[in-house]
This record gives C-alpha cells, structure tokens and sequence, in this order.
C-alpha cells in the first residue's frame, strides 16, 4: 500500500494563485423605488412627482424606467426644481 503524499513546494516556489474577488461597484442608475428610498417617500408619491414633471427626466431602458443617482444627488442639492428648470440648468452648463 501507498503512503499519503503530502506534496511539498520548493522554497522558492510562489503559492499557489487565489482567485480575485470582483470589486462590487455602486449601482448608477435606480429605479422608482430606489428615488422613493432617497426622497424619503412613498411609490405612489414618485410616480405622480414623475407624471407632474417634478423630478429630472428619468431614462427608459426596454421596459425600465431608470434615473441617475448623480442627477437625482445634484438635483436634491440644487433645492429639486422643477423638470423644465432643472432641464434648463444643465443645458446652460
């Protein structure tokens, strides 16, 4: 009968690869449920501020419709204006 081997390194030898771990990142984009976590309200309440044109103008993917976490960050810090005025201070930048 064999004896278990151990395999053995040579001491120069570097270890054995690990595999790397993705870095998880930030989503970009939210849906409706994600602004109405930001905003501190309800579904509802954000459906009807995007229908009254009140919050930035959201992207439409297939099906989804999205809104940039930056623009809605910029947006709440600019005292949320308005769709119109909000559009009209970034094309002025």
């Amino acid at each position: 009968m064999q004896a278990d081997t151990i395999p053995i390194r040579p001491p120069n030898d570097p270890p054995p690869a690990r595999k790397r771990r993705r870095q998880k990142l930030p989503p970009l984009l939210t849906g409706a449920n994600g602004v109405a976590q930001m905003l501190d309200s309800g579904l509802r309440t954000i459906r009807g501020m995007d229908a009254a044109g009140k919050l930035p103008k959201p992207l439409r993917l297939g099906g989804k419709v999205l809104w940039s976490i930056d623009e809605l960050k910029a947006w709440i810090a600019a005292g949320a204006p308005p769709r119109d005025v909000w559009e009209a201070r970034k094309a002025i930048r």
